[in-house]
């Protein structure tokens, strides 16, 4: 017998080649994905309302019986009404139907229905257009529950329950389970056909609940049984065995203490490297914690034990500060260290490539910071023991793989500057251990962080004044790079030209409602403050420069040549400059919490008093999101409760989006059907352990083949995830 899955959504009945190839626009190709194609909303139509007491503006139930026979009226060419009245004990409907002519035979006198949808009352008389009507039998009343499911052109919602009813009978007969029994009973869960009969055609509120905790489990469960039999197939490799060495020589050319949490992570990350297993770890902690100094640890490590280290940032400018951060103090130990981007001549890669390759040891070289050009051709390692990835959100997990293939056995160590909601951290880095550096070095001031509207800007550039007069430098985030047009576009008066006075009134309250201020633009505005603050040395960077352009801006500003740097999010990422002071963001509603927390971690990091001042370009018409978002930076400093607001607030999706962190996972999926990290944080802690101990037992997922199956479709059909 055919599974489930290979049965064309093509074979149901009224199903033709026009409302097949509507199916799979909504993602529907077979009877499974019509089975986990869920209701977006249910309508509740057990609820009874005689006519007098519903409510104006809200969907309603009602049994009524028909009193008139039902009459077709027309309006004009392509229009029809078919009236009706009915009534009940507390009054009499006039129900209106449009373009149905059809429905004339349904509706005898004397019949009842159930009637669903708004009512409208003119003096004493009750109204409704186009009420869902179902057949009332006391003894034997309709479903209570009726589910509403997004729709495509082609498809209407009696064709889409029509084809769920019979999917849901082929399931009765033919649909393995594919979670575990031994697991399904552990957890007191209902059987995998109980849940999907109930999530679309809901018997009570009851039976609802107890098929979304299911089927929420289950989605949770495949993520985490996907990703463990990937680290499954990490741990079959074998890496290098470092040494245990002594890293005191490294410690004392620090200018501080390291944090306890610094000294914990250090300490797992040198129990990894002492192991055959590959390590495959990430280091997350907030803003200036300290994680160059945990990776350092580890190159030193690597290196000392006889193996070389490559370490690849997202962008030029932080791979420059790593290599000037680092080299010099690498070199003072004894190692050697290069430099590789794209900005680099052909003829010294070339000297890389050779040093990187050469099977000498006294001519070999030890650490290469870069790029992705790391991942060029030619650029590989000799005696490859640890590979780091600066700033993991913005790579993804083909970039990071492809960087630890080319050099095949190594250990690898990951880390970003974007503290991680733990229930987050679970889905996005589910293969790799954690170390979480929750302390701040101490020395590290708090950047008083102040919300303002356009109404203060004379007072903000008299601030910026103060700042740099007394030594400081400031940076202004902007956006934009350079001014665009009105993202809302301009309203065309002559197609609401057709509609009547009161309509074109509503049209244009709803555009002048929608339109969203004017970004400010970094080349633009960086001009603007040349003007409005004269004597002061201003520039501007942004992402489309070209590298040695924006490196030289960069290199400027650290020397203190550029007072106030015009930036777009650019400078978010790892740039150090001590005496940057103060941090203003334009447009900060625009920006994620996460991302604005980044921005705010730019200053700080020397010895003056730091501000941030976020400037909502929204003139005090800020939306409930945004304004609490932007109080939350005001009154919160710790990046790790930031995050877990900006989860709650964005959801997953948007989390990573805006602040930054982009094509995460290339398999799986953070999309999920039902299930919630924030809401659902317990159920998916239990489901994730639940996975962790199933497949400790059986790695290859052989005992069970419905789970091996399901969790291979959610990864993208990916046959090769375990073998």
């Amino acid at each position: 017998m055919k599974h489930l899955n290979e049965i064309s959504v093509g074979t149901l009945s009224g199903v033709g080649k026009v409302k097949k190839q509507a199916y799979e626009k909504a993602g529907v190709y077979s009877i499974l994905d019509l089975l986990y194609y869920f209701p977006r909303a249910y309508e509740d139509r057990a609820h009874v309302k005689l006519l007098s007491e519903t409510s104006l503006d809200e969907k309603c139930a009602t049994v009524l019986t028909v009193a008139t026979e039902p009459r077709i009226h027309n309006v004009r060419r392509g229009m029809s009404l078919l009236k009706f009245r009915a009534f009940d004990d507390s009054g009499v409907c006039e129900i209106t139907y449009f373009n149905q002519n059809y429905l004339k035979e349904k509706f005898p006198i004397g019949s009842t229905f159930r009637f669903y949808g708004k009512i409208e009352r003119q003096k004493s008389r009750y109204l409704m257009t186009s009420p869902a009507a179902d057949a009332w039998v006391e003894s034997s009343p309709p479903p209570p529950f009726v589910s509403v499911y997004r729709l495509c052109e082609g498809l209407s919602q009696k064709q889409i329950a029509q084809n769920v009813r019979d999917a849901l009978s082929m399931a009765s007969v033919s649909m393995p389970d594919p979670l575990p029994e031994s697991v399904r009973q552990e957890h007191g869960l209902c059987t995998i056909y109980f849940a999907l009969r109930q999530i679309h055609c809901p018997d009570s509120y009851q039976s609802l609940a107890i098929a979304k905790k299911r089927l929420i489990f289950d989605e949770f469960f495949l993520f985490a049984t996907g990703l463990r039999a990937e680290a499954k197939q990490i741990q079959k490799a074998t890496a290098p065995v470092c040494a245990s060495v002594d890293i005191a020589p490294l410690l004392s050319l620090l200018p501080y203490e390291l944090t306890s949490a610094q000294k914990r992570t250090i300490e797992e990350i040198s129990r990894d490297l002492g192991r055959t297993t590959p390590m495959s770890r990430i280091v997350v902690g907030d803003v200036g914690c300290g994680k160059t100094v945990c990776a350092t640890a580890a190159i030193y490590i690597a290196v000392k034990s006889g193996y070389q280290a490559a370490l690849m940032a997202p962008t030029e400018i932080l791979a420059n500060q790593h290599y000037h951060d680092l080299a010099p103090m690498l070199e003072k130990l004894g190692i050697s260290c290069a430099l590789l981007t794209s900005s680099v001549t052909a003829a010294n890669k070339k000297k890389i490539y050779a040093a990187m390759q050469s099977n000498d040891s006294s001519a070999r070289l030890d650490v290469v910071i870069g790029t992705q050009a790391l991942l060029s051709d030619g650029a590989e390692l000799a005696a490859p023991g640890l590979v780091i990835t600066d700033e993991q959100h913005r790579f993804g997990v083909n970039q990071r793989a492809l960087l630890s293939e080319k050099n095949k056995h190594t250990h690898v160590l990951v880390m970003s500057a974007t503290p991680i909601p733990r229930s987050l951290a679970l889905v996005m880095y589910g293969d790799l251990k954690m170390s979480k550096i929750d302390e701040m070095p101490p020395g590290r001031q708090r950047v008083d962080t102040f919300l303002v509207d356009e109404g203060y800007r004379a007072r903000l550039d008299a601030f910026i004044k103060k700042q740099v007069d007394e030594g400081g430098q400031v940076y202004v985030v902007c956006p934009a790079v350079e001014e665009q047009e009105s993202e809302s576009g301009e309203l065309d008066m002559a197609a609401i030209s057709i509609f009547g006075e009161e309509m074109q009134t509503f049209a244009i309250e709803e555009f002048q409602r929608k339109q969203k201020p004017p970004l400010k633009a970094a080349i633009q505005y960086a001009d603007e403050l040349s003007q409005r603050l004269e004597g002061y040395s201003v520039a501007f960077v942004h992402g489309k420069m070209k590298a040695a352009d924006k490196d030289d801006v960069m290199r400027r500003f650290s020397l203190g040549e550029i007072q106030i740097l015009v930036s777009t999010t650019v400078i978010e990422v790892g740039v150090n400059v001590p005496a940057a002071c103060l941090m203003i963001v334009e447009n900060a509603e625009r920006f994620g919490l996460s991302q604005l927390h980044q921005l705010r971690g730019r200053v700080g990091r020397g010895q003056k008093k730091s501000y941030c001042v976020l400037v909502s370009g929204a003139d005090g018409k800020l939306g409930e999101n945004a304004r609490q978002r932007l109080k939350t930076m005001c009154t919160c400093y710790n990046g790790f409760e930031i995050a877990e607001e900006d989860l709650k607030l964005r959801g997953p999706g948007d989390f990573l989006s805006l602040s930054g962190n982009s094509a995460i996972r290339q398999s799986g999926s953070l999309e999920f059907n039902l299930a919630n990290m924030c809401e659902d944080a317990d159920l998916m802690s239990e489901a994730f352990a639940a996975a962790n101990k199933f497949i400790e037992n059986d790695p290859t997922l052989e005992t069970h083949a419905p789970l091996r199956a399901a969790a291979e479709r959610m990864f993208c059909v990916r046959g090769d995830i375990i073998s």
